[in-house]
């Protein structure tokens, strides 16, 4: 009877028998390294303080708010360890936005940085079981980590005995199907939904990144995207980490800085979305630098202009277009640079192991040139949203996740975005989706109706642009401003406030949004 071998989920306990010495980490802001051998042993020390200290076992949710650190990369890995789920909290969102995500995955820890203190005891005042511990900084888990390799180091100088000796604080507890992340992701009915990934997931997204984008041990990469996006996690630190490359990471975005930085570690990839894109290319830097070791450019997120794309060439960087989102992959399609100007707007063809259709909304499978849905088959996609069957079942069915995107391919195959089915829009690589911003404006007394769409902006993209209906005439647009933000992170505030008299409306009531898009 033949019999499936399950996929190995202890990465790092491979890496630390193959290549022990080899880099796998490095700070960009102090330039300290960490090799594969002390990235294990920091995960396997990790799960012991989590488990030791704060009583996580298998199925528990912690919390994280802090900017992309080393040690939240070594968190993830000790909460796999322990069969334990990771909620990266975006640090940019308020109180209100925060509070939904806590009450609606229930985390038993919360990790954090100084700045978002008050975010966390705000937090605490309400959900009192919840426990709070420092990232880093003094008495944090950084620093007890640092303590605990010490003596790791000190055991660990015999590395052929330590290679493959049992120890129960080695264990890897935890299957293919258990959840290890839940990335929450802004809903079209107001509210974030947390997609939930699991190790299969990984795994297979790490598979088709590394054949369609060619990452070996060789391979080295600047991560700047926040870990709180699957940008950030899932095209290309995870993968990289799953073939034994090199990421050096950052807390923030700074051209200077990781155009410095690409040039000095002879960086041979770098990931980024339009936006960033720009910037870096406005970089005083950019010209002087020797970014030679660059085999490319991978952006996602929107379209990349292709005034834009022709200075990455004459800089001798092609650029690979690509598409994802949180809950499939993210890595789906990728467009080969050979074909950047070619197929300028094209996303390229699905990756491997993906099965992609274009449907209408009856389900029919649409051929060459048609617009509709993209609907997406195969082993990455999400488990679902965390306690939310209900919109779990609208976007999984009969194994099929429906993104919401509408699109079209050639007749060559080559796949184009077309639009949003609903009203989202993207703002610096963000997504933005107007229906939580309309009810977070309906709250401010003096409005009564509101109406979010996106608009064409030259630096990020899109911008949202608000038509408000208001009750007291008195209310001004700085009030307003004020008011988004106390209760919106700030990429979600709309640049452009309008004040009309009545919104457009079909015969049923509903606001028309594209009178409002002619206007």
């Amino acid at each position: 009877m033949e019999m499936e071998m399950e996929i190995e989920l202890d990465w790092l306990k491979r890496w630390n028998l193959y290549t022990p010495n080899n880099v796998a980490l490095q700070d960009g802001d102090t330039g300290q390294a960490y090799t594969y051998r002390q990235f294990y042993h920091a995960a396997v020390s990790g799960a012991h303080i989590l488990k030791s200290q704060f009583q996580i076992k298998h199925g528990d949710r912690v919390a994280v708010l802090a900017t992309n650190e080393i040690e939240y990369i070594f968190l993830f890995f000790a909460l796999q360890r322990l069969g334990a789920i990771l909620v990266p909290i975006n640090f940019r969102l308020t109180q209100r936005e925060v509070d939904h995500i806590v009450d609606d995955c229930q985390p038993k820890l919360i990790f954090y940085q100084l700045p978002f203190r008050d975010l966390v005891e705000n937090v605490r005042k309400t959900y009192h079981s919840i426990k709070s511990c420092l990232l880093t900084g003094p008495g944090s888990f950084a620093t007890q980590l640092a303590k605990a390799e010490s003596h790791v180091a000190v055991a660990a100088e015999n590395v052929a005995a330590e290679k493959n000796r049992p120890n129960e604080r080695d264990a890897f507890v935890g299957s293919s199907s258990d959840g290890v992340m839940i990335l929450y992701t802004s809903g079209t009915t107001g509210a974030p939904k947390g997609a939930l990934l699991d190790h299969k997931m990984l795994f297979w997204n790490s598979i088709n990144t590394t054949l369609r984008l060619n990452i070996s041990q060789s391979d080295c990469a600047v991560c700047f995207l926040p870990f709180f996006h699957t940008g950030g996690w899932n095209v290309l630190t995870n993968p990289f980490i799953h073939r034994g490359a090199k990421t050096i990471v950052l807390k923030k975005f700074d051209a200077d800085q990781i155009i410095a930085l690409t040039e000095r570690e002879k960086a041979t990839l770098l990931f980024g979305v339009p936006t960033t894109m720009d910037m870096l290319a406005r970089s005083g830097l950019f010209k002087s630098a020797d970014l030679s070791t660059l085999r490319y450019a991978i952006v996602g997120g929107e379209p990349m202009p292709l005034p834009l794309i022709e200075i990455w060439h004459k800089k001798g960087i092609p650029i690979r277009q690509g598409y994802g989102l949180t809950e499939f992959g993210p890595n789906v399609f990728s467009l080969n640079e050979e074909h950047a100007i070619k197929k300028i707007g094209s996303i390229g063809f699905p990756n491997f192991y993906i099965e992609a259709r274009v449907v209408d909304e009856v389900g029919n499978v649409l051929g060459a040139d048609k617009v509709g849905e993209l609907v997406l088959r195969g082993p990455m996609v999400m488990v679902g949203y965390w306690n939310n069957e209900k919109a779990t079942k609208e976007t999984i069915k009969n194994g099929w996740l429906y993104t919401g995107d509408l699109v079209r391919f050639d007749a060559e195959g080559y796949f184009y975005v077309v639009g949003r089915k609903k009203d989202m829009y993207k703002s610096g690589g963000e997504n933005v989706y107007p229906t939580e911003i309309e009810q977070v404006l309906r709250r401010l007394d003096g409005i009564r109706e509101v109406a979010v769409i996106g608009v064409v902006d030259q630096k990020w993209g899109e911008v949202g642009k608000a038509f408000i209906v208001r009750e007291n005439s008195d209310l001004t647009e700085q009030e307003i401003n004020l008011f988004c933000l106390q209760n919106l992170a700030k990429f979600k505030i709309p640049k452009y406030f309008s004040f009309l008299e009545s919104l457009p409306k079909g015969e049923s009531g509903k606001i028309l949004k594209r009178h409002l898009a002619e206007m």
